[in-house]
């Protein structure tokens, strides 16, 4: 009787031991988690179309994988995401990712490369339902693209809460398989960092983000690469000797400090290259001035800054990146508010060009601030100037949060712009430069030029981009109305609902695009 007994008892305890090993090891990995990437069949009749590293992983788990996924309900749609738990040892929580058709590629009706757009989709939906499992560590599955997945991760998972006490929980992504491309990961990684650095600047409130307090986050941003950067914090004394009359008029009217921010970035070999210079409009906060805004969504115009935001952080990324390519970025920095110092319409106030402006509508400030800075833009011989900013309510209209309307006087230039916007998936559209506007803008009672159309509203973007185009003397100039892409509700599906940082990557990959053609 004693060796029946015993043997149950040696029996039970390698059970009891098996299960605190199990649950040692569940435990070890309780917060690590994998997403996977499922293409679309082609006919319901084909077998399940994994990914590479997906199809390994079905084949370690002997198509329990596969098997689930057909038991657990339809095939996937692109975007969409499914979860497992308890299926790999390695990985209590594997989500697997609709990716779309294997084959789909750049869409010429759509204007951007279908595939990469999918995967970034996709990966960033398993990520945050990893994220609200509050899982801290997820490997992604490339998907063939390890840049698109990496931004698609980086992008996805962003959140501003920096003001909040209760936090969401921080991920770290890395990228799974054997025959990953490390290098295109974490090109990945930093593009989706210059955005998200572009979407916090965005997000901070006007008190927590002057213009000094932004001039100094992008010189500590910068600061890693001071062997290739310099950075210069103009302050109004200099502004004042540049005669930038319309710049000063519209800062004026804050307790804020303006500054005029300037960045050096030094990558290429032959230091006589023309640079690619950026202006980006550095409205902090728009109140409208003495043509005040509505209070309803004025919270919003402390984003007014995005033209900056996304120039800055575009120049990070290309430091990060150390591009072969010299780019200057400017960036005039200052409030509009009403005061007994601050604009009135009806007054006129005279650019660094010397062409005298009548300012009919204090809020139509950003192209004043911009005039001066186009002006400065000219002293550095560029290979080409563009400039963005959140310019005009009349773009939003147009062209909704689709793409960022281009104005431009250069085919050249708009043709590498869109082929950069078709990489990323952030698109752009070309708007016209006729003189039918540069008339209205010039019809102007007590100056030169008038900062609103002569029809005020009517073709509000146009006459806007006409008015910049008087300040521009460069044959290859682009205006970038990014008013429209601001904030983003719910249309990029790898973007939570907030400020957008767009079009930051765009400006990267244009970057990227030019050091290699040089």
């Amino acid at each position: 009787m004693l060796m029946p007994f015993k043997s149950v008892l040696l029996s039970a305890i390698r059970k009891h031991n098996r299960r605190l090993f199990s649950h040692s090891n569940a435990t070890s990995s309780a917060k690590k988690g994998l997403v996977l990437g499922v293409y679309e069949k082609k006919a319901d009749s084909d077998r399940i179309h994994f990914t590479e590293s997906a199809a390994a992983i079905d084949r370690s788990l002997a198509g329990k994988l596969s098997e689930l996924l057909s038991l657990s309900g339809p095939p996937l749609k692109t975007g969409k995401s499914r979860i497992f738990y308890g299926l790999h040892q390695d990985f209590p929580s594997v989500v697997v990712v609709g990716l779309g058709k294997s084959d789909a590629g750049v869409c010429g009706k759509e204007n951007w490369d279908n595939r990469k757009e999918s995967i970034r989709a996709a990966v960033s939906a398993g990520c945050r339902q990893l994220q609200d499992l509050e899982v801290t560590v997820v490997e992604v599955d490339p998907c063939g693209d390890g840049q698109s997945a990496a931004e698609g991760a980086v992008l996805g998972l962003f959140e501003y809460d920096d003001l909040k006490t209760k936090k969401k929980i921080r991920v770290t992504t890395q990228p799974h398989g054997s025959s990953v491309d490390s290098a295109s990961w974490q090109k990945g990684v930093l593009y989706g960092q210059g955005q998200n650095l572009a979407r916090r600047l965005m997000e901070a409130p006007a008190n927590y983000m002057t213009p000094t307090v932004f001039a100094d986050t992008i010189e500590q941003k910068l600061s890693p690469f001071a062997d290739r950067v310099t950075v210069h914090k103009r302050p109004q004394s200099w502004i004042e000797s540049e005669q930038m009359g319309a710049f000063l008029s519209v800062s004026k009217g804050s307790e804020e400090p303006p500054v005029f921010l300037e960045l050096h970035y030094r990558g290429a070999l032959d230091s006589t290259q023309p640079p690619l210079v950026l202006v980006g409009k550095g409205i902090t906060f728009d109140s409208g001035g003495i043509s005040l805004k509505p209070s309803s969504g004025m919270d919003a115009m402390r984003a007014d800054m995005g033209g900056a935001a996304t120039v800055c952080s575009a120049i990070v990324t290309a430091a990060a990146l150390k591009l072969p390519v010299n780019i200057i970025g400017l960036a005039p920095l200052c409030e509009n508010m009403p005061s007994g110092k601050a604009n009135k319409p009806g007054d006129v106030v005279r650019a660094k060009n010397g062409k005298t402006i009548q300012v009919d509508n204090t809020d139509a400030e950003g192209r004043l601030i911009l005039a001066d800075a186009l002006c400065y833009a000219h002293n550095f011989s560029p290979r080409a100037i563009i400039n963005a900013a959140t310019l005009t309510g009349a773009m939003d209209v147009a062209l909704g949060s689709a793409a960022t309307g281009v104005f431009t006087n250069s085919d050249w230039l708009w043709e590498r712009l869109h082929k950069a916007s078709i990489v990323t998936g952030d698109r752009v559209w070309r708007m016209p430069l006729f003189q039918h506007y540069t008339k209205q803008i010039k019809d102007s009672a007590l100056a030169d030029l008038n900062n609103v159309g002569k029809y005020s509203r009517s073709g509000g973007a146009c006459t806007a981009a006409a008015f910049l185009k008087e300040f521009v003397t460069a044959d290859c100039w682009a205006h970038l109305d990014i008013a429209g892409v601001m904030t983003n509700k719910d249309e990029v599906p790898y973007l939570r609902k907030g400020m957008s940082g767009r079009p930051t990557r765009t400006l990267v990959e244009l970057a990227a695009l030019l050091a290699s053609e040089h």
